[in-house]
């Protein structure tokens, strides 16, 4: 089984919650997506994906440009992280996690790794499904202190799709 962590971050801190997440679950493949192809994430058999969230509620500008289309992900595990600003952009906290959610889902992907609202405060995001994230929500410029409990919380959460 091959698994990988793949990340599009600008300023880095979707990068190092990547490395973070990838070394805490023992995953060697850590793959930035401005490096990479449709053809390179369908060779892996499950995924980790992640994206910070920019201007008004968009994906990080590497994912953006990626050409989606080309994806292959049915019948295949993945799970979505994403960084983003829950004060200065509440009204679109991590909504670019939600937008990849989508795109990989469009692709056949099996999503796995909602995380409750509880304890988060912002006002709107299009990564909210049914009151739960769609995936981990980090806010590396708010809430740093709470940035490894959240990741070994939803480690501990998802590790047995990814063991």
């Amino acid at each position: 089984m091959s698994v990988a962590v793949v990340y599009g971050s600008a300023m880095g801190n979707t990068e190092g919650a990547a490395n973070m997440i990838a070394s805490k679950l023992g995953i060697s493949d850590v793959l930035n997506i401005a490096d990479i192809d449709a053809a390179k994430i369908n060779s892996y058999d499950k995924l980790i994906c992640g994206t910070s969230t920019w201007g008004s509620g968009d994906l990080q500008d590497d994912w953006d440009g990626f050409d989606f289309s080309g994806l292959s992900l049915s019948g295949k595990t993945v799970a979505v992280f994403g960084m983003g600003d829950s004060e200065s952009y509440s009204d679109t906290f991590c909504s670019g996690m939600g937008k990849l959610a989508e795109n990989l889902k469009n692709a056949g992907a099996n999503l796995v790794g909602e995380v409750s609202i509880d304890g988060y405060s912002f006002e709107a995001s299009d990564a909210v499904v049914n009151d739960k994230f769609v995936g981990l929500a980090l806010d590396n410029d708010n809430q740093e202190d709470q940035t490894e409990a959240r990741i070994d919380a939803w480690i501990d959460q998802i590790r047995s799709y990814f063991a």
